[in-house]
């Protein structure tokens, strides 16, 4: 029989915040954290805006010399796992670290190392790049090195698969811990790829916005006038735990994880299916996999990128599962305050779902003025609202066709 599987514990570093309670009072009032890029010189591009964190000063979570021997993205990771873990109370010196793991995703992962290292053996040569440059860049340390930090000596590995790199993360963690092979797993994902060569990669793609005289207004979801999504960065972290061993410690749950669906569009390298048939399946398969009915489903937090054709097919995709009840629920993009945060995107949008599940309120979906024909569902436009939340999808979908929904249920009221 499976092992039921909760979250205790929630972490972030976003652009909106740098905790989980600084972001989560954005969110709910509506502040974007999009503005003109600050990072390096945006002259020569298209697009000149993001969503970035500023003044980021990890020192009270790590020393100088550790700093400098992480990639940012991995700094990212590791304050947020602190958060995580001080919020869950878990006292790591009372449970068994053979079955605590780690499972962390990034789309991209050190980009920032890779651009600094590739220009010194550029400038200087060989002998002038790093011998960090290695294991700050490579996608894998974030988890690494977390597993370091707390002794742990469970299943520790990344998942890469582009946008939904976090939310695939999610899932490994929850089958993990379902199967039996380990009580805690910290997880989520963490990315900084706002950097010369990735702008200049997007925007080559024309996949961003390019609404820089307006940066707080520029990522539109599902909005009509919507012309490509804003680059976020950032990290989420859960602690997901077996339910007896939470309960037996007398652990604060924020809900459990119930169903996970996964798929491949098999169609195109960035763009989705047109049907979301794709994202459809994967949202039909987390339901199954839930033995929950489409009708219970109180909630969906979207992939909501303000893509043109994002938008439009994961909205026929929820429409074709749940049909006319897909009208009668809340839908939202955290991606219109936060920007697309890539491969940390799943991870920050359950974050989010599970305080919506607490707190009984879900977010706006901000600058969405005129609703695309096509987009005609309830993405909570202006301002947020109470909305009582037994069950809730999150959708995460990614380059390459990569497809996932997550299933979430408020531990006590629901049955």
């Amino acid at each position: 029989m499976n092992k039921r599987v909760v979250v205790t514990g929630l972490g972030c570093v976003t652009p909106v915040g740098k905790n989980v309670p600084e972001t989560w009072d954005a969110v709910i009032n509506g502040r974007s954290g999009v503005d003109r890029v600050s990072k390096f010189d945006v002259t020569d591009y298209p697009t000149k805006i993001a969503a970035e964190i500023k003044n980021f000063d990890p020192s009270s979570f790590l020393e100088k010399k550790e700093m400098r021997r992480m990639d940012i993205s991995e700094q990212y990771a590791i304050v947020s796992s602190q958060q995580a873990l001080d919020e869950s109370g878990l006292d790591l010196e009372k449970v068994d670290r053979d079955r605590c793991g780690v499972v962390v995703g990034s789309g991209i992962g050190g980009i920032t190392t890779f651009e600094i290292q590739h220009q010194a053996l550029i400038t200087s040569g060989p002998g002038r790049v790093s011998p960090f440059f290695i294991p700050m860049m490579i996608v894998d340390m974030s988890a690494g090195l977390i597993s370091m930090r707390y002794n742990l000596r469970g299943p520790n590995y990344a998942t890469v698969s582009a946008c939904a790199s976090s939310a695939h993360a999610i899932i490994d963690a929850f089958r993990i811990i379902q199967r039996g092979e380990a009580d805690v797993m910290i997880t989520g994902g963490t990315e900084a790829a706002i950097t010369p060569t990735s702008l200049a990669g997007f925007c080559q793609a024309k996949a961003m916005s390019v609404r820089n005289d307006e940066p707080q207004r520029a990522s539109r979801p599902f909005d009509k006038g919507r012309d490509g999504f804003v680059m976020g960065e950032g990290s989420g972290i859960l602690i997901l735990e077996e339910y007896e061993h939470a309960v037996k410690r007398g652990a604060r749950i924020y809900g459990e994880l119930i169903g996970a669906g996964m798929t491949g569009d098999a169609y195109h390298m960035t763009a989705p299916h047109p049907d979301g048939y794709g994202a459809r399946k994967a949202m039909e398969f987390a339901l199954r996999d839930a033995g929950l009915a489409a009708e219970r489903v109180d909630y969906i937090n979207t992939h909501g990128t303000a893509t043109d054709l994002g938008d439009i097919s994961e909205t026929r995709a929820i429409k074709a599962v749940l049909g006319q009840h897909a009208y009668r629920i809340a839908c939202n993009s955290t991606k219109s305050m936060v920007g697309h945060m890539l491969g940390a995107a799943g991870a920050i949008e359950m974050v989010i779902t599970l305080k919506s599940i607490e707190q009984g309120i879900v977010h706006p979906t901000i600058n969405l003025e005129e609703p695309d024909p096509e987009c005609d569902l309830d993405y909570v436009p202006g301002q947020s609202r109470k909305h009582d939340i037994n069950y809730a999808l999150s959708n995460s979908f990614g380059f390459g066709g990569h497809n996932v929904t997550l299933v979430i249920k408020k531990i006590n009221g629901a049955s």
